[in-house]
């Protein structure tokens, strides 16, 4: 993986990870303790979308390196668990330590 995609690939994977949390730490209790409905809309549309650019990203990334589908499997499911996204930086920091 090229140095470019590989670290669009992290920052995406951080970005999304940071997005879960506060969907799940901060906008989830507004909504139920606070009363604050939009909170959720707001931080689940942009984590939905940023859930979407990782998906497509990780796909990227399958084809561009040849990794096997179990890494990918591996990854995705890092990826809906909170804080996956420190997993997913130490495997694909692996990885990339790998190809160089």
């Amino acid at each position: 993986m090229n140095n470019i995609n590989f670290d669009r690939f992290k920052t995406i994977s951080f970005i999304e990870g940071l997005s879960f949390l506060i969907l799940l730490f901060i906008a989830m209790p507004l909504k139920y303790f606070v009363g604050l409905p939009i909170a959720v809309k707001i931080v689940g549309m942009a984590h939905g979308v940023l859930f979407i650019l990782f998906c497509i990203f990780l796909y990227k990334a399958m084809k561009e390196n040849n990794w096997k589908i179990g890494t990918g499997i591996l990854l995705f499911i890092y990826s809906v668990i909170p804080f996956g996204f420190i997993p997913i930086e130490k495997t694909i920091m692996k990885i990339h330590n790998k190809e160089i």
